[in-house]
């Protein structure tokens, strides 16, 4: 209904610097800013465990005579006849206008009797025969919404509450007008007591307009509320309130969602595209579906918007996730929707006023891992499979919206994987997307920064914000993963998180608390037989304001290493190999840049058959997977190099060093190496230069031998 309008607030915050809302490519930008943390819980009530269906009467009525008990009746027998029942609309609502300007001599609210002859309990009742559920309208002031003024609730909440359960309410849209000036959040934690106080389950729809950002204070009070002003039957109305509402995802959980207002869908001001845009968006972000439009003499082309249960399916997903949006340039938007079964919902909106063909990818989306994908068309109904990418024609100001499924996944390859390299399964973030080799940044998707804790920066990682749950799939491959983590250093020292690593259904590792101002904290986890993963950050009991969480250098060895006995580290083939001149050359020495250029490796003349020949700077890396114990080695500078040749070898468990030489020159004898290796997921064989520069420092590692069990 048309609200008394009061401005967009938006509050300055010691917490947390500004995020800004994404726009969309739409014509209205706004700033939201994480001001204050939601609370912990949603209203225990046991209601809106997904978000509410129904019908309220308002944009099809407004207050004309129209609006009767027959009007109202006539609502629920259609709810039956044309399937909106059984698409699961529940609630038949009437908005407005329904009482007398004056309460009774008890201060009681009484019923238009012309409107309503047989009293609101009597339409109640039959709406409730119908196998569905019953709800009105009051305001949280003195006066509803409507400028005849009708009695609001202000000072009458108990009163009133015990009055509706009387007559069988089962849902209260609460406005916010004639409210005298008082705190808002008093009015409606009055309505929500009152209302338990009943014994009888009522929905509390909060509709303030978001002019308090409800979202940072209603969980606990209502089971909705409303994120932004009215919205018209109109394009640009309607694409703004979606912008306006994306960007607040990480407020909306199962009993308590984000309300961008009801549904214009066949008001007759979009087109039908428009209308399955509108729809398809409001599903994706878990809107509560409220149908706006006449039913009475709704088209069969509304009709059949309304009822798509595909669609409904993704708004009604148990999982009680919003949609989030994942890309956006040129008016074109992707957004990703985590649903129980594992996939992903997807819109990809041409806010263009041209057709346009719209890309992107599952691992952009959030899932990943498998060998393919099944793809449903939600409104074509059409099926597809596809391998990772997706690419679709959307006409202008229209919607695809696509259900896609993982198949089977496959495990990460044999060796040392950095995570963040690796597809996950399910990816779900408390602030904007999880980000690859960087910070949470913002609500866009890579607007983060280097991945830096306390002054110590990192290439590879997770940037991550609280509540945040990343998963993979290892499918029993995987033997155990290391990591650093801590709150991220553009938090400025706040943040406050709990880092917790599960293996299959079983915690293997937690922090405790972290806050912003603490170290580098080191886990690792015994991942053997794991068929999945998951990285989890908590907030650290005080919300999530600030929890810019980093999962930094995460490296998971996957596979089995060299088979037992004894091997030629030549025969083996290495991870990866860096060399300063040239290729590694596998039983020769390094020569020159071509490769196999080189000669038989000697070291004064010394022979050998078998060994790496390399120049500085060089590191060769070997995968182990923790079975092998020993290395042993001669090394030194090749017979082949000038005077010039100058160099150091170190060998490498893992992160750590456990063998060297110290300065070797040309023409100095070899020496020998070994290094206990057991338990390591990997070697790396490294040469420096003596700090002359690498000229002429070719260096051989010499009949090296890796024992493994």
């Amino acid at each position: 209904m048309l609200s008394r309008r009061t401005s967009w607030r938006r509050r300055s915050a010691a917490a947390l610097t500004s995020l800004a809302l994404m726009t969309g490519g739409g014509a209205l930008a706004a700033a939201v800013q994480l001001a204050v943390a939601p609370p912990a819980m949603a209203l225990d009530n046991g209601l809106a465990l997904t978000p509410q269906m129904g019908f309220n009467n308002w944009n099809s009525t407004h207050c004309r005579a129209e609006f009767n008990e027959t009007m109202v009746e006539g609502i629920a027998d259609l709810f039956v006849s044309k399937g909106l029942k059984a698409a699961g609309y529940q609630y038949v609502n009437i908005d407005d206008c329904w009482a007398l300007p004056n309460r009774d001599a008890s201060g009681n609210l009484v019923p238009d009797p012309v409107r309503f002859p047989h009293g609101i309990k009597a339409v109640a009742d039959y709406v409730h025969s119908k196998g569905l559920k019953f709800g009105l309208y009051s305001s949280a002031g003195s006066k509803t919404c409507d400028v005849q003024g009708f009695p609001g609730g202000l000072g009458h909440e108990q009163q009133d509450a015990n009055l509706w359960a009387s007559w069988g309410v089962d849902y209260l849209k609460y406005d916010n007008c004639n409210n005298e000036g008082l705190d808002t959040q008093t009015r409606y934690k009055a309505m929500r007591d009152a209302l338990n106080a009943t014994g009888r389950p009522i929905l509390l729809s909060i509709c303030e307009w978001g002019s308090t950002e409800p979202w940072t204070w209603a969980q606990p009070v209502g089971n909705s509320w409303r994120t932004t002003g009215d919205i018209s039957d109109n394009w640009a109305t309607m694409i703004a309130i979606a912008h306006q509402n994306q960007a607040l995802a990480p407020y909306a959980r199962t009993g308590a969602w984000n309300d961008p207002d009801m549904l214009e869908v066949g008001n007759g001001g979009m087109t039908d595209a428009e209308y399955r845009t509108h729809f398809s968006l409001w599903s994706e972000m878990a809107a509560p579906l409220l149908i706006g439009s006449d039913l009475r003499t709704a088209s069969q082309a509304t009709l059949d918007i309304l009822t798509n249960t595909d669609v409904i399916a993704v708004d009604q997903d148990s999982l009680g996730r919003q949609g989030t949006v994942v890309s956006s340039s040129g008016g074109q938007v992707v957004m990703s929707k985590p649903l129980a079964d594992g996939g992903r919902a997807v819109t990809l909106t041409n806010e263009n006023s041209s057709p346009a063909t719209i890309s992107t990818t599952v691992q952009t989306l959030g899932i990943g891992g498998a060998t393919s994908y099944g793809v449903k068309d939600l409104w074509s109904k059409q099926t597809s499979s596809t391998t990772g990418a997706i690419s679709v024609a959307v006409p202008a100001h229209g919607t695809v919206m696509l259900r896609v499924t993982p198949g089977s996944p496959v495990p990460p390859p044999t060796g040392m994987n950095q995570l963040s390299d690796l597809p996950w399964i399910s990816a779900v973030n408390g602030w904007g997307p999880v980000e690859r080799n960087e910070s949470n940044g913002d609500i866009k998707a890579g607007d983060g920064r280097t991945i830096s804790i306390r002054g110590a920066t990192y290439a590879k990682g997770l940037g991550v914000h609280a509540n945040s749950d990343v998963g993979y799939y290892l499918g029993g491959a995987c033997k155990n993963l290391t990591v650093d983590v801590g709150v991220d250093d553009e938090t400025y020292g706040n943040g406050t998180v709990d880092f917790q690593i599960y293996r299959d259904g079983t915690k293997v590792a937690d922090t405790g608390v972290v806050t912003g101002k603490d170290a580098v904290r080191h886990l690792s986890a015994d991942l053997t037989g794991a068929a999945k993963l998951r990285l989890v950050v908590t907030d650290g009991g005080d919300g999530i304001a600030w929890d810019h969480a980093d999962w930094a250098n995460p490296r998971i060895a996957c596979g089995d290493g060299p088979a037992a006995g004894t091997h030629a580290v030549s025969d083996l083939t290495w991870t990866s190999a860096v060399n300063g001149w040239g290729p590694v050359e596998k039983d020769m020495s390094n020569g020159e840049q071509a490769p196999g250029d080189g000669g038989p490796i000697t070291i004064q003349g010394v022979k050998y058959s078998k060994g790496l020949g390399t120049n500085a700077y060089s590191e060769v890396v070997y995968y182990l997977g923790g079975t092998c114990t020993n290395v042993s080695t001669d090394v030194g500078v090749d017979d082949e190099a000038g005077p010039r040749g100058s160099v150091t070898f170190e060998i490498y468990r893992d992160g750590t060093k456990v063998a060297g030489t110290g300065l070797m020159r040309w023409l100095q004898p070899a020496q020998h190496l070994s290094a206990d290796l057991t338990g390591a997921n990997e070697l790396r064989l490294v040469v420096t230069d003596g700090g002359d520069g690498n000229t002429s420092d070719h260096a051989d590692w010499a009949a090296p031998q890796l024992t493994c069990s």
